[in-house]
């Protein structure tokens, strides 16, 4: 596959530490000076600029890597060190087996045990090793190994400059799991995150699948299918909530205020702790590559950002990346399955870890683990049972043998127009579970959900679902944003997953039977599925990818809502179509989607309770105090200083009680020809309504939170000792500056939400404007000025005007070179 190049304006980087800086382009984007010399300095350079944005420039992509690992590791090498020991499998044996780690999505999902013996299984069968052979797009190409092994080197370099004992982050100072890393750490880490999107729903149940001791005749029956399939979705639904999301919206030509050009907001919602904190940088190699933004931690590239001619953003999609197949065991001898008729032995591995013991000794834990031809037996999926009875369940993940991600973010960082994208996308079928939303100096605005999808046409899984399959992946047992999971009969060989000629890797579903979508007013995600992209023109797609003609979320219909209004001049603001002031504003507005359709209604309903009293369990609740204080939160936002949004929020989450946004009381239902403003119209007479509000009153007064309590009061982030109120709500709530309150280490934090927020926009030339705020700043560590400094700006809701070209980087008043000699 040949490798893109950018034909877009290119700075000449700074030819050593102290060099004047100057302005060099290369030919052939709008207004570019022709320059065919442009090269990068002969060492890898550094620059930060404010906030300790990095901006890294080298001659090569060996040298740029080596920027990068310098600079990573500066800001977070416990993080990083921390990582490299969960995918090497060593967490036990420094940390102990009880302690709780995140190798998915989530915050704290297993043990550390549990999470050896699934990390080392992979690197005991060596999948990230053979993936290395295989030459691109399977393997990485030539510039993405490059840059691999250059980001070893700086990343290497830092530690034996710092060495560990003095090391400022107090979370690794002097450990002993933080070491010298290799290419393949990096590697492993880099597979680790493509597969994480099945991790939190498998891991566990890979790790501890027995099977029976007894005769499985014997054994209990296994739920119904009905209530299997239920207890999955719920699961699945609850643990969609509390785990990573994102927004994104493209603005095209006929979106953008004066018709030219196009703009494009980022909005990831990221853990703000761990292995999938998001960190900012510029990375260039003059004349071919000019790229800003920002990737997850420990991957030199680009993940979402904008390069001179192309912004981009992700945002996790509705495919279920991994499948599941019911096979039938032999009764007497339960590590036999039966396929085509006939009996097959499942294949068994012995896994073994290395264990601290509380007496400071080290041991070893060996478990025996199973597989069969589909892939490894699980005992559960997202912690519902699956027993191993008259059948054991196996699992397929689509993304097991994907290293084609790094190629695929690679040429992201280098494309030209959303065209390119598109061919990216499809060339490579690297992103793990990814929507990509991305806007053009040309003006369009584009859509695609082309991922490494199961190759499951809708006719392959009418013939294989199994009963408790079809309820899973039918539309009828949806929640929202939770992925149509397949089952399917694993006795009949011609059920696997079968290979596409069209598409990269066996197994995979043609990459052109993937929703894509390029408008010139906008197209956005929310985390629903492709369906309503743009509501004036629904997609279709195979059911494997998600949902159609359903109800959307409410943070999909405000997101909607936002690029209407903006562009028909309906939502108060001046003009038509948008700025980068207007988008910036209407993020930070945290507008709730549930207070413009409900309250009114809730008010009502407390207004008209006799003598302000709602019965809750046996017990009056007074509410005549909760109605003045709803009724005056009129704007429905959720900033620092509003009063009445807790109130709200937590009624709402009691009246929603995990159930799908359709199943309130509405007067008005769902309405698939209207799916942006239906269902409407609260019923205010409705039980459920008057007991959520009871419920809600009633649970921050025992809370001694008082009803009118400021957000700021409540919602904060702890740094250094201060705490620092966080605007923003829960996704259920319909903002789309999503946060989730939690606590770390028993203070108030957030667990995940907006993370790196970017806005960009291109017009016919010049370069691009963007602006930019990474929620929790640079560093995890408490002692690095750039712990908080970004997350205080967040709090206010401002934004850093992002210094892009040569001579806006030299203009920073606190410019700091770093040169790697």
């Amino acid at each position: 596959m040949a490798r893109r190049r950018f034909g877009a304006r290119l700075p000449m980087a700074v030819m050593a530490a102290l060099a004047v800086i100057s302005t060099m382009t290369a030919a052939g984007s709008p207004g570019a000076t022709p320059s065919a010399t442009a090269q990068g300095p002969d060492r890898p350079t550094i620059r930060y600029t404010e906030y300790g944005i990095p901006h890294i420039t080298a001659s090569n992509w060996e040298g740029l890597g080596t920027g990068y690992g310098y600079a990573a590791a500066k800001d977070n090498i416990c993080t990083l060190a921390d990582t490299y020991l969960m995918v090497n499998a060593q967490r036990s044996r420094y940390l102990g087996p009880d302690g709780r780690t995140s190798p998915g999505e989530q915050q704290n999902t297993t043990t550390n045990l549990n999470s050896d013996l699934y990390f080392q299984r992979i690197n005991n069968n060596r999948v990230v090793e053979r993936l290395l052979d295989q030459p691109a797009p399977n393997g990485p190409e030539p510039e993405v190994k490059d840059a691999i092994r250059g980001y070893v080197q700086g990343y290497n370099r830092y530690l034996a400059e710092t060495g560990v004992n003095n090391i400022t982050d107090p979370a690794c100072r002097g450990a002993a799991w933080v070491r010298p890393i290799t290419e393949l750490d990096v590697y492993r880490h880099a597979h680790a995150e493509i597969i994480m999107g099945s991790a939190d729903a498998l891991l566990d149940g890979e790790v501890n699948a027995v099977p029976p001791g007894a005769s499985a005749a014997a054994a209990p029956p296994a739920s119904s299918p009905e209530e299997t399939a239920k207890k999955i979705r719920d699961a699945m639904a609850a643990t969609r909530q509390q785990s990573m999301g994102s927004n994104a919206l493209a603005v095209g030509s006929q979106g953008v205020s004066g018709g030219a050009g196009s703009m494009m907001l980022a909005n990831p919602h990221f853990p703000w702790q761990g292995k999938n904190r998001m960190w900012q940088s510029q990375l260039t190699i003059p004349g071919k590559a000019n790229v800003s933004g920002a990737s997850l931690l420990g991957f030199p590239a680009v993940n979402i950002g904008h390069n001179d001619n192309v912004a981009w953003s992700h945002t996790i999609a509705t495919v279920a990346p991994f499948g599941l197949f019911d096979v039938q065991v032999d009764p007497l001898h339960p590590t036999n399955y039966l396929v085509d008729g006939a009996w097959q032995p499942m294949t068994s591995q012995q896994v073994a870890v290395d264990v601290l013991n509380k007496d400071g000794t080290l041991g070893k834990v060996t478990r025996t683990l199973w597989s069969t031809r589909y892939g490894p037996v699980t005992a559960s999926v997202q912690g519902i049972a699956l027993p191993w009875v008259v059948s054991a369940h196996a699992v397929r993940d689509a993304n097991m043998d994907n290293l084609r991600a790094m190629n695929t973010w690679f040429h992201l960082d280098q494309a030209t127009d959303v065209q390119d994208v598109v061919n990216t996308l499809e060339t490579t079928e690297g992103i793990p579970f990814f929507n990509t939303v991305a806007s053009d100096r040309k003006g369009n605005a584009l859509y695609a959900d082309i991922q490494a999808t199961p190759n499951i046409t809708d006719e392959h899984a009418q013939s294989c679902l199994t009963a408790t399959g079809r309820l899973l992946f039918s539309q009828a047992l949806r929640l929202p944003n939770v992925p149509p999971v397949s089952i399917f009969d694993g006795k009949r060989s011609e059920c696997d997953w079968p290979d596409d000629p069209n598409a990269v890797a066996p197994g995979l579903l043609d990459p052109h039977k993937q929703p894509r979508l390029i408008r010139s007013d906008f197209v956005g995600n929310a985390n629903d599925s492709a369906w309503l992209a743009n509501p004036e023109q629904p997609l279709a797609f195979p059911r494997v990818m998600g949902d159609t003609a359903q109800p959307r979320s409410l943070r999909t219909q405000e997101l909607i809502l936002t690029a209407q209004n903006r562009i028909n001049g309906t939502d108060g603001l001046p003009g038509r179509g948008f700025t980068p002031e207007t988008m910036r504003q209407l993020l930070f507005a945290d507008n709730s989607r549930a207070a413009d359709l409900a309250l009114d209604a809730t008010v009502s309903m407390c207004q008209s309770q006799p003598f302000g009293l709602i019965l809750v369990d046996g017990n009056l609740v007074n509410v005549s105090e909760a109605c003045p204080i709803l009724a005056a939160w009129k704007d429905h936002n959720y900033t620092s200083d509003s009063r009445g949004s807790w109130l709200f929020e937590n009624y709402w989450a009691f009246l929603l009680g995990g159930q799908a946004i359709e199943k309130l009381p509405w007067r008005v239902p769902f309405d698939a020809k209207d799916p942006v403003h239906t269902p409407n119209s609260l019923d205010s007479g409705s039980s459920a309504v008057r007991d959520a509000f009871g419920r809600a009153v009633l649970a921050l007064r025992k809370a001694g939170i008082p009803l009118n309590a400021p957000l700021s009061d409540i919602q904060k982030v702890t740094r250094n000792g201060e705490q620092i109120p966080v605007h923003g709500a829960v996704t259920e709530v319909g903002v789309l500056n999503v946060v989730t309150p939690g606590q770390v280490d028993g203070k108030p934090d957030i667990t995940f939400g907006s993370s790196f927020i970017q806005q960009v926009k291109f017009t016919a030339d010049g370069p691009p404007q963007a602006s930019s705020v990474l929620a929790y700043s640079q560093s995890a560590n408490p002692n690095s000025p750039h712990y908080a400094d970004q997350t205080k700006l967040f709090s206010a809701g401002q934004w850093v005007t992002e210094r892009f070209t040569e001579d806006q980087i030299a203009a920073s008043p606190v410019l700091e070179t770093k040169v790697l000699d």
